[in-house]
């Protein structure tokens, strides 16, 4: 992935809710790489919406959650 010009670019503060474990992935990936994990996280989610990734969600019959 190029990372050219991503890091530098105005960027919009929002409240997100994340599982310790992801957190933990990006934390990790972020010592390893020297990059923040919150510009992990940003290059993640930027990399799947460019390449129009979908998640595959089989949702459970109660309502919330899926399986």
């Amino acid at each position: 992935m190029n990372l050219s010009g991503s890091l530098g670019r105005r960027r919009e503060q929002i409240t997100i809710r994340l599982d310790p474990e992801s957190i933990q992935y990006f934390k990790k990936m972020a010592e390893e790489t020297g990059i923040s994990y919150q510009n992990l996280i940003d290059l993640y989610l930027k990399d799947c919406a460019r390449g129009q990734r979908r998640l595959l969600i089989k949702w459970l019959k109660a309502g919330w959650g899926f399986a």
